[in-house]
């Protein structure tokens, strides 16, 4: 009786996991076979397939990644499961950062960089200035929003003070596209949020501690100053590398890491990984939905996954909500 209780519970996650498989063997054949408003078997010979296609579907992947796994450990850091790349200011500092390179013509080699500095500047900055005010965990967020909102400031003066081809091409990468990827940029990325993504696996045991309070925390033997430093440096290489690539893309680093916490649960590091490759998964396939949805105009993925956003915000907020009404 025990053992035929335990079946039901079990199947919902057996199919999410044979959902994930699935899609981790369809979406990447699809996302090679669709192009041009039509399906072809890719040919690997063709050097469309070889310069573009293909580098695009390993940025739609690795941005996808980064901004799940950000997500999921920025929502640790933090404490609160509305914190996302996006929303508390990493992703704005990244872009910020790029937006200056691009107006004053540095090589393109330094936009990861560029991207990861300003990332990690802006995240400091939030939890500097929370730390001042006294605010706690709500705090926390407020800062982020404002820090998020100065720096979108910030970029759209250095855009209005720019020339008209520069305007141009930051107009498209703010809006979140993957068209400009490039091999040799999507392997410096690759690198930077390569690196970022190896740190915040490797605190994942102590962001689940640094759930449980500052204080539980250290009582764990969590050195809660060092995790705070290392989940900023490692989430900000992730979104730097992210930005410097695709632009803002928002909400993915929201959604991901709840979703799969309300389907599967477990631990910070499982939920990092598992956020990393679902994140990928959904990424690849909102981009080949934009590249398909209006062809010929290829239609920046960052507006596919911002529609996708505010209906998932809402049914989550109402979620929580009514748990703690009836918590």
């Amino acid at each position: 009786m025990a053992v035929t209780s335990l079946l039901p519970a079990r199947h919902p996650e057996r199919l999410a996991w044979s959902l994930l498989l699935a899609a981790s063997l369809l979406l990447p054949l699809l996302g090679a076979s669709l192009g041009g408003g039509e399906f072809r078997w890719p040919d690997l010979t063709d050097p469309i397939f070889t310069t573009l296609r293909l580098p695009r579907i390993a940025a739609a992947l690795l941005v996808g990644a980064s901004l799940a796994a950000s997500g999921a450990a920025l929502q640790a850091l933090f404490r609160n499961p509305l914190a996302d790349p996006g929303l508390i200011g990493t992703s704005s500092g990244a872009a910020l950062a790029v937006v200056i390179v691009l107006a004053t013509g540095i090589a393109g080699s330094m936009l990861p960089f560029a991207a990861f500095a300003g990332g990690l500047a802006a995240t400091w900055l939030i939890v500097a200035l929370a730390r001042f005010s006294g605010g706690g965990m709500a705090g926390l967020l407020l800062m982020g929003l404002v820090i998020s909102a100065f720096c979108g400031a910030v970029t759209s003066l250095a855009l209005f003070l720019s020339d008209d081809l520069t305007l141009r091409g930051a107009s498209t990468w703010l809006a979140g596209s993957l068209s400009s990827a490039s091999p040799s940029l999507l392997l410096t990325c690759s690198l930077v949020s390569g690196l970022g993504l190896l740190l915040l696996f490797g605190i994942g045991r102590d962001l689940d501690c640094l759930l449980l309070g500052e204080d539980a925390a250290a009582s764990l033997g969590v050195d809660v100053v060092r995790t705070r430093r290392l989940a900023a440096i490692g989430a900000a290489l992730a979104t730097g590398g992210a930005v410097a690539l695709s632009g803002i893309i928002g909400f993915v680093g929201m959604m991901v890491p709840n979703a799969l916490a309300i389907l599967v649960g477990g631990s910070r590091r499982r939920l990092i990984v598992l956020s990393a490759w679902v994140g990928a998964l959904f990424l690849l396939g909102a981009d080949t939905l934009a590249r398909s949805l209006v062809w010929p105009i290829d239609l920046p993925v960052g507006i596919v996954a911002a529609f996708a956003g505010p209906p998932f915000f809402l049914w989550f907020y109402r979620r929580q909500t009514r748990s703690l009404l009836h918590g």
